[in-house]
């Protein structure tokens, strides 16, 4: 038998071979870890210098080299929130987040950023999902239900911010913006009592509010209250003869105790300060027809008429300046617009009745009279709704108040 005889591999040579073929690749790693390095710093230098459009391109750069790096996208998300660009900043955050949905603060941003861009629905589930971590009496717990509230609010959610919004207001006592907003959110959601209640707390840090003055009037009229809330807009004009609609909320008032001379020169003095509110020139039209001064009442009426043909008692009043000059068909045509616009109110409809009948149309004289006794609808409307119309009228996104700036958190 043949002696064993162990056969000894030489490792040397592929040793040396494996160590030439991964040195370069090594190399390489260094390399690019040298260069990322490099870019990211540049990118939070360039940041911090402000220079948001040079640290952009360099986060750019790095992603280049690192594209599944989440600092990336939630700094380059950071850098379009500070521009005021929340639009681009939503998905970069989201981006951020997938890749690691532990970063510390980036959920905030995420919610603050979509809060900015008007996403509110978004920005309340994601506010939620935050609020669920933090604990209840913490001043995090405070920022988000803030957050939430004035979320709601912008939503017109008015009833869902409530609570929300109270607990914003006890924690910041001296917050006169945040009362202001939840006294809002009170009267559009008819919880009139709150209206009052916080109006009284308003004026422990403002005793010449007209803003307030106004709410608290707006409440009152609600609450059948018409001499209290003609009350509070005299003295929302006092503290402040320039608040929008403060005059014409007033004249309004007057208006429907039939105080038509007092209520003219409240609507003239809305008009001073906006020439071109248009509650207010229906409305002194109508007062001056009311007066018996149809000169004066007649061309303010085809004012409005110009500025929206959709106003049903400028076509009202049109059609009983019609009437009275004898111009029954006239009269007739401007009445039925009247009808159309505003189908329950009574008096278009007596005012047909009588117009009918003056042309001897006896059955559709009957027929509107009918109608007359059949609609319940009250023939004026509260102040509430009459500044409601009139602030929808002023403000292209409707009665919204806009609520106060909440802090910059990203």
């Amino acid at each position: 038998m043949e002696p064993r005889v162990n056969r000894v591999v030489p490792l040397g040579i592929p040793l040396m071979l494996i160590l030439m073929l991964t040195m370069p690749a090594a190399s390489c790693l260094g390399q690019e870890a040298a260069a990322a390095d490099g870019e990211r710093q540049t990118a939070i230098g360039l940041e911090q210098e402000g220079r948001n459009a040079e640290a952009e391109a360099a986060w750019r750069a790095f992603l280049k080299i690192q594209p599944a790096n989440s600092e990336a996208y939630a700094h380059l998300g950071l850098l379009k929130a500070r521009q005021q660009r929340y639009q681009e900043a939503v998905p970069l955050y989201r981006k951020a987040l997938a890749l690691n949905p532990a970063m510390p603060g980036l959920p905030l941003n995420l919610g603050l950023a979509l809060f900015k861009a008007g996403e509110l629905k978004e920005a309340i589930q994601t506010f939620e999902r935050l609020l669920k971590s933090q604990p209840p009496s913490s001043s995090e717990a405070q920022r988000l239900r803030t957050l939430i509230g004035f979320a709601h609010y912008g939503l017109q959610e008015y009833a869902a911010a409530l609570p929300y919004l109270k607990e914003a207001t006890a924690s910041d006592p001296q917050n006169l913006p945040f009362r202001l907003v939840l006294a809002h959110s009170c009267l559009w959601s008819k919880q009139f009592q709150c209206v009052l209640d916080v109006y009284h707390e308003i004026l422990m840090l403002n005793a010449e509010s007209a803003e307030a003055d106004m709410l608290a009037g707006e409440a009152l009229d609600e609450m059948n209250d018409h001499a209290g809330a003609t009350q509070q807009f005299r003295a929302a004009v006092k503290a402040n003869p320039k608040e929008p609609n403060v005059h014409f909320g007033l004249g309004y008032l007057l208006w429907t105790q039939s105080e038509y001379e007092e209520a003219a020169q409240e609507f003239q003095a809305e008009l001073a300060n906006v020439p071109n509110h248009l509650q207010a020139l229906t409305y002194l039209a109508d007062a001056d027809l009311k007066m018996n001064y149809p000169k004066a009442a007649l061309p303010l009426i085809e004012r409005v008429i110009r500025m929206d043909p959709k106003v049903e008692l400028a076509h009202l009043d049109w059609g009983i300046l019609y009437a009275n000059a004898g111009r029954r068909d006239d009269a007739l045509r401007e009445l039925k617009v009247a009808a159309k616009l505003s189908p329950n109110d009574v008096n278009v409809h007596w005012r047909l009745a009588r117009l009918y009948q003056a042309m001897g149309r006896k059955d559709e004289a009957d027929a509107e009279f009918h109608k007359t006794r059949s609609l319940t609808k009250a023939a004026n409307d509260s102040v509430f709704s009459k500044l409601d119309n009139a602030r929808a009228k002023s403000k292209p996104t409707g009665r919204q108040k806009e609520p106060p700036q909440t802090s910059n958190y990203e």
